[in-house]
């Protein structure tokens, strides 16, 4: 997948010295991080709900809603395939999840940075909300695995 080429918002900076500098996905830059995960650079073992929702975030930020959708689809499934974990990919949540970050992207004043974003929209750290949305049996399902499925609880903003 090629690195991000920004069709909205700010430039990314690029400070790869950053990455090689710390281990950690949240001290590297924006621009750092996508490449990492882009070039799929980083352990599985360090690519949490936090790291989705950060790259959700950077996403909603530099491309179109249908962009930004299709990247991260793209993005993690690629992810998973890379790390020998594909039936991890659920394409309901994965969709509802850059849905509910790009409503509250655009909710929110532009953030400087995903940790001010966070902090002001910390509920999308929970990765439990998605129960506010959907019942249990329909988030388990195999056709909610595979497909997109509206929720059955309350509608997504």
């Amino acid at each position: 997948m090629p690195g991000i080429e920004p069709s909205k918002g700010s430039q990314l900076q690029r400070s790869s010295s950053a990455r090689l500098a710390s281990a950690l996905p949240q001290d590297w830059s924006d621009q750092d991080f996508c490449e990492a995960f882009e070039s799929l650079e980083i352990p599985k073992e360090m690519f949490h709900h936090r790291e989705h929702i950060r790259l959700a975030w950077i996403y909603s930020h530099h491309f179109s809603e249908e962009q930004a959708l299709a990247r991260i689809v793209q993005g993690i499934q690629a992810f998973a395939k890379h790390h020998g974990v594909t039936d991890k990919y659920h394409h309901t949540i994965t969709v509802a999840w850059m849905r509910l970050v790009w409503h509250a992207a655009g909710q929110t004043a532009l953030a400087p940075d995903f940790n001010t974003f966070a902090a002001a929209r910390s509920h999308l750290l929970n990765s439990r909300l998605l129960g506010d949305y959907y019942s249990t049996a329909r988030l388990q399902s195999d056709a909610a695995r595979h497909t997109w499925m509206e929720p059955d609880l309350c509608l997504l903003p």
